[in-house]
C-alpha cells in the first residue's frame, strides 16, 4: 500500500504523543499511527485495534484498504455523529505473526448525542502477502 495522505489535518487525528484511541495504553505514534499511514499490522489484534482507531478518526480509506477484497464493500459511509469512545478486546484465537488466520472478539463503545451503546463482534482475519486483512465478523 502506498503511503497516501488519506485524512485532512483537521479530521481529529491524535497527536503522536497522545494516548492511542484503541485503548492499548500506548502513544498514538507508536501504536496505530504508523499503521494508518501504511505500516503492516503484526497481528490480527493490532489490525483490529487500528481499524477501531480508523473508525474513531473517520478514516474510511484505511478501513477499505485493510478489508479483504472478497468481502470488501465498494464504499463505507461513516456517521459523523457517532463518536467511538472505547475498545475492549474480549477474546482472540490465532492471529499471531506466523498464523494464516485469526479471530478477535471485541466490544466497541459509542456515543451519539445523549445516547450511548456498544457493538460486540467476533471478527475473522486472514494474513496474505504478510499483511493482515479483515475478512468479516459476526455481531452479537
Amino acid at each position: 500500500m502506498n503511503e497516501v495522505q488519506r485524512m485532512a489535518s483537521d479530521d481529529g487525528v491524535p497527536d503522536n504523543a497522545a494516548r492511542c484511541p484503541c485503548g492499548s495504553g500506548d502513544l498514538f505514534g507508536g501504536c496505530c499511527g504508523p499503521l494508518l499511514v501504511g505500516a503492516p499490522a503484526p497481528t490480527a489484534e493490532r489490525l483490529m485495534r487500528s481499524r477501531f482507531t480508523a473508525f474513531s478518526v473517520k478514516d474510511a480509506a484505511y478501513l477499505l484498504a485493510t478489508w479483504h477484497p472478497s468481502t470488501r464493500p465498494t464504499e463505507i459511509d461513516l456517521d459523523d455523529d457517532v463518536v467511538w469512545r472505547r475498545l475492549v478486546i474480549v477474546d482472540r484465537t490465532g492471529g499471531g505473526p506466523f498464523d494464516r488466520d485469526g479471530e478477535v472478539e471485541f466490544e466497541a463503545f459509542w456515543q451519539q448525542d445523549a445516547e450511548r451503546g456498544s457493538l460486540r463482534e467476533r471478527s475473522r482475519f486472514v494474513r496474505e502477502d504478510r499483511r493482515w486483512l479483515y475478512l468479516d465478523g459476526q455481531v452479537g
